[in-house]
This record gives C-alpha cells, sequence and structure tokens, in this order.
C-alpha cells in the first residue's frame, strides 16, 4: 500500500491538561483516596536513563547496553489540594499552621491531555495520563508584589517516581512501570467509563487510582464486577464481622483483616474495602463504614 501524508482526518496533535487527581497512599500502600487537584497548568513529563555504553570488542564495536529508564515530571499549577501538603514536606498540627522539612510522602497523580484532529478540532479524545509511586521535591515559591499588571503566583514541582508492578497479560511479561496511557480514541468506551469510575470516583465510593495491572483488565475484558457487603456491628460484644465477599479485600486502619469476627473493638473504628486483582467494585458500592463504639 502506498503511503499518504496529511489524509482528512488525520491530523493529529495533542493539547491541554486538565483532569488533575492527587490519590493520598493509605498505610497498606494502596492509592485509596482521591483529591481534585485545580488550578492545574501544565504537567512536563521528563524520562532519563535509557542510555547507551558502547562496547568494544575484536576492534569494534561489539555493541550498546542501555542503562534503565526512569520517569519524571513537572507539575506546574496555581494551586493544590490540601493533601498534598504531606507530600510536600509539610505537617499540619493544628488547623491553619504548616510546619515544613516534614518527611514527604509518596503519591499517585492523573491528569488528562486532549486529543485534536482537523475536523473537530481539540474534542476529537482525550488521553488519560497515570503516575505511580511519585515524590515530590522541595521547589521554589516566589511571592512578588501586587503592581499593575499583577500575575498569580504560580508553583512547580519536580517529581521522580518508583515503578509499581504490571505483571504478565496475555502471556507476555511487562517490566515495572511509573507510568500509564489510555488513549481514548482506541479503548472501549464502555471499560473507559468503568475505569473514569474509579479514578473520579461516583456515589458513595471514593475516587483511587487502580493498579496497572487492574486498569490492563479492564479492557482486555478479564475483570470481574462485584458488590460489597457491609460489615457488621454487635453492641453488646463490640466485635465487628467482616464478611466474606469473593473479590473484596476488606481494611480496618489500613490493614488487611480476614472474614469472620474481629477482637472487641474500644473505640471508634473505619473499615473500609477494595477490590482483589481483576475485580470492581459495581456502581453504589459502598467501600467504607464507620462503626461508632457504642
Amino acid at each position: 500500500m502506498e503511503l499518504t501524508w496529511d489524509k482528512v482526518g488525520e491530523r493529529l496533535f495533542e493539547t491541554g491538561v486538565d483532569h488533575g487527581v492527587l490519590y493520598t497512599r493509605n498505610p497498606a500502600g494502596a492509592y485509596a483516596t482521591g483529591h481534585a487537584w485545580n488550578g492545574l497548568t501544565a504537567v512536563t513529563e521528563a524520562p532519563s536513563g535509557a542510555e547507551a555504553t558502547p562496547q568494544y570488542a575484536d576492534n569494534i564495536k561489539y555493541l550498546n547496553l542501555v542503562s534503565a529508564e526512569e520517569y519524571g515530571a513537572t507539575i506546574e499549577a496555581f494551586t493544590y489540594p490540601d493533601a498534598f501538603a504531606e507530600c510536600d514536606g509539610t505537617a499540619m498540627p493544628v488547623s491553619g499552621i504548616a510546619i515544613g522539612q516534614q518527611t514527604r510522602k509518596s503519591f499517585g497523580f492523573a491528569y488528562r491531555s486532549r486529543v485534536g484532529n482537523d475536523i473537530v478540532g481539540s474534542d476529537f479524545g482525550y488521553k488519560l495520563h497515570l503516575i505511580y509511586g511519585a515524590l515530590a521535591a522541595p521547589s521554589e515559591k516566589a511571592f512578588s508584589t501586587i503592581n499593575d499588571t499583577p500575575e498569580a503566583t504560580p508553583f512547580s514541582w519536580e517529581v521522580t517516581t518508583t515503578p509499581v508492578e504490571v505483571g504478565t497479560v496475555e502471556g507476555t511479561e511487562y517490566k515495572p512501570t511509573a507510568s500509564l496511557t489510555i488513549d481514548s480514541t482506541k479503548v472501549d468506551a464502555d471499560a473507559l467509563a468503568d475505569l473514569e469510575t474509579i479514578l473520579f470516583g461516583s456515589t458513595g465510593v471514593d475516587a483511587r487510582l487502580p493498579l496497572p495491572a487492574e486498569v490492563i483488565a479492564l479492557f482486555t475484558g478479564t475483570v470481574v464486577a462485584v458488590e460489597t457487603v457491609a460489615p457488621t456491628y454487635n453492641a453488646s460484644t463490640d466485635v465487628i464481622t467482616i464478611p466474606a465477599v469473593t473479590g473484596v479485600i476488606y481494611m480496618i486502619d489500613g490493614e488487611v483483616v480476614a472474614s469472620g469476627p474481629t477482637a472487641p473493638i474500644t473505640a471508634d473504628t473505619l473499615v473500609t474495602a477494595v477490590p482483589a486483582p481483576g475485580y470492581v467494585f459495581t456502581d453504589g458500592s459502598d467501600d467504607d463504614w464507620a462503626i461508632n463504639f457504642a
């Protein structure tokens, strides 16, 4: 087939950035809670590594050894979620009082960029970008006087990452990764809607960042929808009973708990649930239950 260039409808471009979400991690390490990131102005992806080191033998260039590739990025915004403070090395012992130079916590991040073409402009589609194991470095914050050309103060963070497992997909084993990109113009619309429900939350279910294996399972048809069942509480014995539901992992204070009765509680307790690998919660399934100590 003869190659052709710039056909109508194939003049694609990418633009814009929106739908930023910060995902904080619970004690078990899951990206369990999403926070809308308003004021996002730019995300600059900056991979590093993958540098070739030539090896010579027999008076010739014998081969190239390539170093490991790392994913990095710069996030720019006019503001940030309150929950990002702990990721930026800030602790708040009292509401409104911030202490800097504290331990920085890793986080997950998602944002959306638009895909356009020559027919419909920037509304052709979009890409979802998911980032795992992110760690923000200290950054400058410059404040200047208000004058006759005022500007909002921009914030910027350099981000490094630690990859997470991907696993085996249809017989192919993939290396760990810190980034995942989903193109709305190329994936199943129903699976994409399911993913966005997970990423952005729904009624009664918190937004969360699924790991790559769960995301891929959504688009390969190997994921199973499961409805959560609420734990029960006996006020006379102070015992919580965790139900046994295939595909549902229950946790208390970030620690996974087995099905059946727990030890008696001595204070108000929050039970949370996350789907096991290969499962997603049905729409309307609750994923946390506050147990008030009697």
